[in-house]
């Protein structure tokens, strides 16, 4: 039996604007396990937010999923009714979004948000969905839970109402919890916090996470897997110490580069040099080819496919075509994977 809780299988999704149809995401695809933590890193505008949107089939009135399956445990979502997806939303698949304001009614106690939560998935009295509201206020940390629930979401601080909106969404022990950068807006401490409950939780009830960020500090703690998207496609898709250890698409490197460390000898932080492309009019080639240092010819021709590495971990640049000349990452990612292989015992050096 399969363990496969989420298949995305060549989902492409677009926006009609005033300017023309904007190809946000293209042709992307990507499993989830259970128990599983998959994270999605890019910067802002890759596509991130709108694939999962797309899975919850939230996206805005002027979009449209052009091809592609969606399929929770076998069933293809995109082909079921509106009213069957809404006890689906919640039920299976719930989304804790980035600024928890926009998820909590500010006229609302707290509880009664939860409370509501919880019977408009699960046919049960009034009194056991207010114990079974306390009993979540607890697990994600809210002390005094009795008395807090009487509160409204002013009286919480960020990180509370973090947390309060986690517990929400955990009212039905969804199979699939679809996090949208829900640390951005909170500080060093509170960013720990909250990826440390998330962990904590999905070993408590066994849900898969599809956590979607552009800090990869953020990933290293909290991901199993880790798929770079960049212009709409995935462009590099494997384990965590793949990714962070034995990076191969160059977007990879930029964005490995770009992560502040403590052992920083210089005042400035590497950029990955100019923009992310139009979408309106996709390129024919490679689209990170413009702010590539190691384009070739093809990249501006051909969009490169995914090349498999090893059986997890697979990346979409033609520097891996058996052709293509030898290009070794920078320095400070080539020494990071030296790091990594002395501590796992795997570095030559040691032998």
């Amino acid at each position: 039996m399969s363990d496969t809780q989420l298949e995305v299988k060549n989902i492409s999704v677009s926006f009609s604007t005033q300017a023309g149809k904007v190809h946000a995401v293209r042709n992307v695809s990507f499993s989830l396990h259970k128990g599983e933590t998959l994270a999605i890193v890019g910067e802002s505008g890759s596509g991130k937010t709108v694939t999962c949107r797309a899975i919850m089939r939230l996206l805005s009135m002027n979009a449209s999923i052009d091809a592609g399956e969606i399929l929770l445990e076998g069933m293809d979502i995109l082909k079921i009714g509106e009213r069957t997806m809404r006890h689906i939303r919640g039920n299976d698949i719930a989304m804790v979004f980035q600024d928890p304001m926009t998820s909590l009614d500010p006229t609302m106690k707290i509880g009664r948000q939860i409370e509501e939560a919880i019977t408009l998935h699960k046919k049960v009295s009034r009194r056991e969905a207010r114990n079974r509201m306390l009993e979540l206020l607890r697990m994600v940390g809210i002390e005094d839970s009795k008395c807090r629930s009487k509160q409204y979401p002013h009286e919480f601080s960020g990180g509370q109402r973090q947390r309060i909106v986690i517990a929400m969404v955990l009212a039905c022990n969804p199979k699939v919890l679809i996090a949208d950068e829900p640390t951005t807006a909170l500080d060093v401490t509170m960013q720990a916090q909250i990826i440390d409950l998330l962990k904590a939780l999905q070993k408590k009830i066994n849900t898969s996470i599809i956590f979607i960020t552009h800090d990869l500090g953020v990933v290293a703690n909290v991901a199993d897997r880790v798929a770079v998207m960049y212009a709409g496609r995935i462009v590099e898709i494997g384990q965590a110490d793949e990714i962070f250890y034995d990076p191969r698409h160059p977007y990879t490197w930029g964005l490995l580069k770009s992560m502040p460390t403590l052992d920083m000898n210089t005042s400035s932080l590497y950029t990955i040099p100019g923009s992310p492309p139009n979408l309106l009019k996709p390129s024919s080639g490679d689209a990170f080819a413009p702010r590539n240092e190691y384009a070739m010819a093809v990249d501006e021709l051909y969009e490169p496919p995914l090349f498999r590495i090893s059986n997890t971990h697979y990346a979409a640049t033609w520097l891996l075509d058996e052709r293509a000349p030898a290009v070794n990452p920078p320095a400070a990612l080539r020494e990071r994977r030296e790091e990594f292989l002395k501590r796992s015992g795997l570095y030559e050096g040691n032998k």
